[in-house]
């Protein structure tokens, strides 16, 4: 009962509201972290800052590092930017893991930091992304900013006009040039950039373990494959889904967009994206034997 109150609550407050109680939400439960879990380990960094553009798994990565066994082994609280006044331009307190920064490199390279840091960039292929982000708007992203109307048009919409749109709608907020500016910047010790597609595959530990060794936090194994079951895709699928809502998390299969992209809509999306998922990486179009993998 009471967590469907909290989620009637969450898609049916104003923005402002919103975000307010997640915030409370946020600082009671570091409040809880920091009396009750013993820090064993600590960063050498002062921040940690996870910077993605949406439909690569920030929810996902976000309940990772907001977990006690990473904060025992690292010291650092999660801190959510969205909820903050100044939003992700603003610095983040030092002692914290900034989660889902939604800013090219550019822009994140002129945000102020507290001190040393290690930050990573959660690519995708932006053809995936666009599929992915079809479907969140259509069914079940919580309707919040515009998404309302984003989902009254794409319901209205056929499959395809409902493509179009959502090809429209990703370039004209800049994310395809977020994912481009992170993959055409200068290699830097500071950042690295890590696929969804191998955070999620068959070696998902061997990655993941890379990307906490990046940011200075080195759990065992024993407690990192306790964290990725924790955290699996299908379980978090199964616990936030409640009867008559979809579940938010739809892991889709790499290369998914080919059994949604015909020529017209592979043309609006290289019109709008050009050649951004071979800069990142990715099979083109006509390599459907391409490998994605490292």
């Amino acid at each position: 009962m009471i967590n469907r109150a909290v989620e009637f609550a969450k898609h049916n407050s104003p923005n402002s509201l919103r975000v307010a109680a997640r915030r409370a939400q946020m600082e009671a439960r570091n409040a809880r972290m920091r009396l009750t879990v013993p820090v064993v380990a600590r960063s050498e960094f002062d921040n940690i800052f996870h910077c993605t553009v949406r439909k690569t798994g920030s929810q996902w990565i976000k309940a990772l590092f907001s977990d006690p066994a990473v904060y025992r082994r690292c010291g650092l609280l999660p801190y959510d930017p969205r909820f903050y006044p100044g939003g992700a331009t603003a610095p983040v307190p030092a002692g914290r893991t900034g989660l889902a920064i939604f800013l090219s490199h550019k822009r994140f390279e002129a945000v102020p930091k507290a001190g040393t840091y290690r930050a990573f960039f959660v690519i995708r292929d932006p053809r995936d992304v666009v599929v992915s982000s079809y479907f969140s708007l259509r069914n079940s992203h919580a309707p919040m900013g515009d998404i309302p109307q984003a989902r009254e048009a794409l319901q209205e919409l056929p499959k395809k006009d409902g493509m179009l749109y959502v090809i429209d709608r990703l370039r004209d907020k800049k994310q395809f040039g977020q994912m481009r500016s992170w993959a055409q910047a200068r290699p830097a010790e500071t950042f690295r950039l890590f696929r969804y597609e191998d955070l999620t595959g068959e070696r998902q530990a061997d990655e993941v373990d890379r990307l906490l060794r990046h940011c200075g936090i080195t759990l065992p194994p024993a407690e990192l494959e306790t964290l990725l079951a924790r955290y699996s895709f299908t379980k978090m699928k199964k616990d936030k889904e409640t009867p008559g809502r979809i579940s938010h998390y739809r892991k889709g299969a790499a290369g998914d967009w080919r059994n949604h992209f015909d020529d017209e809509i592979y043309a609006a999306y290289t019109a709008a994206a050009g050649d951004l998922a071979e800069v990142l990486g990715y099979p083109s179009r006509d390599d459907s034997a391409g490998d994605i993998g490292r």
